[in-house]
């Protein structure tokens, strides 16, 4: 037995009072408030003397921010699992990620019998407890198809709908002192949760060895079980010099060998004394972080994620794990891990990289790039993940997901600068900004993360009157290939600065972003659905309206085939970017003349309202043939070809989007995004089987298009790069590229060759 390396954690036991519970709730607050990691409720239904557990987890966590809750432990005869599972998911969603289950297998008897439940022997309640962890960890299992069915002697679910999945992966603590349960532990369970007290030395030391053997004969590292433990006996101000009963030196001097030699890494002070919690926060923590710390200096203990040779069974041969920097191994998702189902994938294709990334910091970028430079494999980098041109994920490869660095700043109200990591999703960003009366124009989907888009275009509701979301970008920092961290704006480094407006992918890893954003309020937003039987009058009437209105409207038209004896249809969002009702009302009303109209809404409503984040899991769900081109006008030619093509039944949809206004008022050479003449987008998606009928339905449509926007677009002919960027923009792009990146370790998003070298 010995330090299992564990990241240290420190936190509160508290006892949930009926007669003083504003009191409770104050101590859970202070226990944030001190830099304590986790708060821990006594549960004990039964007794009419304390308040209903769940309620008043329920309770802190929304009066918290940062804290982890958790009882310790709950009492399982009286929370069925398969309930107990959909509460504790929705508790953890709601706290973001901040709930973590204790689990008892049931004690005082007498009063849970008293409440209706079935008095068992303790092997019973081991053996109850057993299939309650299978139920829990299957409703939260999203990966597994169909319900969830259990033929349990306890607690038997005949069929049950899974769901929901937690925020994040859930441990499971056990609360557990004989020899079956702490099999169990180690067999099952995420963490030892015993209290000093009940336990003595050669006890602790006993029942780590039963969780240990346990774990080696399931399969399991014992790493994998963090080891925690309630202190009730303790005080700061005693002067007996009793175990945990004197100054801050004593406490450090007799908790490090519970860390070191007995693996403990979580300790919970089960007093109700706000001075005693605050010491533990400001001056004990601390303390002990640094006193073990120093003890592991030299690496000898692992603090990355622990994992079974069953799951290291399944790295891939083609890279080499062990070379892995260890700022990074706590931050690295292998095909083994419980969490790499969550990762692999974008929303629209499918992946299994080798390796998942997933720093927290610029440095940490630095490390990855590095890493990642040394191994023979594919190197993605991920944002938000929707990733339809297919580049945000690969096959056996190594994936840079910055969904971590996720923070939205608002710089400077007065000059409405803003600084986004390219991981926040730009419906978070649309919150953030809605309270100081500013927005950016950031497509048509909260979801969509901020990185990809920001460093392609940014084709949005509120393009025409504001422009691309690139148009706002002043300045970037960028980890590039040699792994130098820039700052890049006008002054530095500035032809860089121009590449990241419109090729960023190409070019390195953006850390941040700074934007001016600008003066955005409540808009108007109205939706049509129209019968398209006659798609084309319908588009060139749509068209030419985009056209004629003034730029303060920017509109998107989606088409969609018949189905089951249905006409096709069509969906026309409408934003006006802007509070003056009146006048958005004379710029909307046009558009009920495009063709039959089936349904109509239009509200004033916040921006963020229209780009509000869903949430959505990634699993490959989004069609992923995709193309897509720039059109001047929607001529009476092109109408017909789309006509064609959506009435075909080959394509699943088209979307028009409308630019022009604003965009185009940026001269071409400004950014290397140079199309700045043409007003509408045009994308086309379908099936995999069906690729080859849109490839030449597509071909038909080609001759009247004049370039492409590269977020919508999975061809990867290399000749589709001159319709991204014709040159000179692309010759200008390769000289760039042959100076920032000339081995061309950034090649999966549309890679533009580095310029030859002269001579």
């Amino acid at each position: 037995m010995s330090d299992y390396g564990h990241e240290l954690r420190f936190g509160s036991f508290l006892t949930p009072s009926v007669h003083d519970p504003d009191q409770v709730v104050a101590l859970a607050e202070l226990t944030e408030a001190a830099g304590l990691d986790l708060v821990t409720f006594q549960d004990h239904p039964y007794n009419a003397e304390f308040l209903d557990t769940w309620t008043l987890l329920s309770w802190v966590a929304a009066r918290t921010e940062r804290l982890r809750i958790s009882g310790n432990v709950l009492s399982l005869p009286l929370r069925p699992p398969a309930v107990l599972a959909r509460a504790a998911a929705s508790l953890d969603r709601l706290s973001h990620g901040r709930f973590e289950l204790g689990l008892g297998a049931g004690a005082f008897w007498d009063g849970i019998e008293g409440m209706g439940a079935r008095r068992l022997t303790a092997g019973q309640g081991v053996a109850a407890l057993r299939e309650a962890i299978d139920v829990l960890r299957g409703v939260w299992d999203d990966t597994a198809t169909g319900p969830l069915r259990l033929d349990g002697e306890y607690y038997p679910v005949p069929g049950m709908q899974r769901g929901p999945k937690p925020a994040h992966d859930i441990d499971i603590w056990l609360g557990a002192y004989q020899p079956k349960m702490l099999a169990l532990t180690g067999q099952k369970a995420n963490g030892w949760l015993p209290t000093l007290e009940y336990l003595r030395s050669p006890d602790r030391v006993t029942a780590n060895r039963l969780i240990d053997e346990a774990a080696v004969a399931a399969g399991r590292e014992p790493r994998e079980i963090r080891r925690l433990l309630n202190l009730f006996t303790v005080d700061v101000s005693s002067r007996s010099r009793g175990f945990l009963q004197g100054p801050v030196e004593q406490w450090v001097d007799q908790l490090l060998p519970l860390v070191l030699e007995e693996g403990f890494s979580t300790f919970l002070i089960g007093r109700d004394d706000p001075r005693l919690i605050q010491t533990l926060g400001q001056e004990i923590a601390p303390a002990l972080r640094e006193a073990v710390a120093k003890e592991r200096n030299g690496g000898e203990v692992g603090t990355g994620p622990v994992r079974t040779t069953v799951a290291l069974a399944e790295r891939h041969p083609g890279l080499d794990y062990e070379a892995l920097p260890p700022s990074l191994a706590a931050r690295s998702v292998e095909p083994g891990d419980q969490e790499y189902e969550r990762v692999r994938h974008t929303y629209s294709w499918h992946g299994s990289p080798a390796l998942v990334i997933r720093p927290q910091n610029a440095a940490e970028v630095v490390d990855a790039v590095s890493y990642a430079r040394t191994q023979d494999v594919p190197l993605s980098v991920r944002s938000g993940g929707h990733g339809i041109s297919g580049r945000s994920t690969n096959d056996g490869g190594v994936v840079i997901d910055m969904s971590r660095m996720n923070k939205v700043e608002v710089l400077d109200r007065a000059t409405r600068r803003v600084r986004l990591e390219p991981g926040a999703r730009w419906g978070d960003v649309a919150q953030t900004l809605a309270p100081y009366g500013l927005a950016m124009s950031s497509g048509d989907y909260g979801d969509v993360g901020v990185g990809g888009l920001a460093t392609t275009a940014g084709v949005g509701y509120l393009a025409r009157r504001h422009g691309l979301t690139i148009d706002h970008v002043v300045a970037a920092e960028i980890v590039t290939a040699d792994g130098r961290l820039l700052r890049v704006d006008d002054e530095h480094h500035p032809e860089l600065f121009w590449a990241v407006r419109g090729a960023g992918g190409n070019f390195g890893v953006i850390t941040a972003l700074e934007l001016e954003a600008y003066e955005v309020d409540k808009v108007v937003y109205a939706q049509l659905v129209a019968d398209a039987t006659d798609t084309a009058g319908l588009l060139r009437r749509w068209g030419q309206l985009v056209e004629d209105a003034p730029r303060e409207l920017t509109s998107f038209l989606s088409l969609f085939p018949g189905r089951r004896g249905n006409p096709p249809a069509a969906q026309v969002t409408l934003v006006y970017a802007g509070d003056d009702v009146e006048a958005a009302q004379s710029a909307l009303s046009p558009f009920m003349e495009i063709g039959p109209i089936l349904d109509q809404q239009a509200q004033l409503v916040p921006y963020p309202a229209i780009v509000a984040p869903p949430g959505n899991q990634h699993r490959g769900q989004g069609l992923r043939d995709t193309r897509s081109g720039l059109l001047h006008h929607v001529t009476p030619q092109a109408a017909d070809l789309m006509e064609n093509m959506i009435q075909s039944g080959d394509v699943m949809i088209m979307q028009l989007r409308s630019v022009g206004g604003a965009v185009n008022d940026v001269a071409r050479d400004a950014t290397a995004y140079p199309h700045r003449e043409q007003n509408f987008s045009v994308l086309a998606a379908t099936v995999p089987d069906r690729r080859p009928q849109l490839d030449k339905l597509w071909a038909e449509l080609y001759p009247y298009l004049d370039g492409l926007y590269l977020s919508f677009e999975s061809d990867t002919n290399p000749a589709r790069l001159l319709d991204a960027w014709p040159e000179p923009t692309l010759g200008r792009l390769r000289a760039i590229k042959a100076s920032y990146d000339p081995d061309n370790v950034f090649n999966r998003n549309f890679p533009i060759p580095p310029a030859e070298p002269l001579g």
